[in-house]
């Protein structure tokens, strides 16, 4: 199981010399239309930035490239695991080809709650925190820890 976040087609500008699309373009769909989405839930993305001067940047990631996509193909972006402490978001993703059902990849990321203008790590405001408790009692029963990488890095 999973929460779908977005779908994607593969656009010509992804699409490498060996015809299909380049391992570049897998994290930027994983970052703008799963990491980017699951901070505007959170209250932590771009909007947050730009007027508390709070936002998250990823320590650490890991990548599976499982399938090739191509020209044209939809994707969905699914998020399969998320758990945080007081500083830390630990989340993983799946892209799944949209019509033939099959794992293209997978991104795990790490990343850390930052005050922009000092720069500094800092903990989740409580409203934060109520969101993304509720958000993984909403949806726990559609997550897998399964193979996370991170799990280790959060200190609860």
């Amino acid at each position: 199981m999973s929460v779908n976040l977005s779908s994607q087609k593969i656009i010509k500008d992804w699409i490498d010399y060996n015809g299909h699309m380049n391992v570049a373009y897998y994290l930027l769909i994983f970052d703008k239309f799963g990491a980017d989405n699951l901070n505007t839930i959170f209250n932590m993305g771009e909007h947050s930035a730009k007027t508390t001067g709070m936002s998250t940047m990823m320590v650490e990631t890991n990548i599976t490239y499982n399938n090739e996509l191509k020209l044209d193909e939809e994707v969905d972006i699914n998020l399969i695991y998320f758990d945080h402490d007081k500083k830390r978001l630990q989340y993983k993703f799946e892209m799944v080809h949209k019509d033939k059902k099959y794992l293209a990849s997978t991104f795990e990321a790490l990343a850390l709650y930052v005050d922009l203008n000092s720069r500094k790590v800092k903990e989740f405001e409580e409203e934060k925190v109520k969101i993304m408790d509720d958000f993984i009692i909403k949806n726990k029963s559609d997550f897998s820890a399964e193979d996370l990488k991170f799990t280790s890095k959060l200190k609860k």
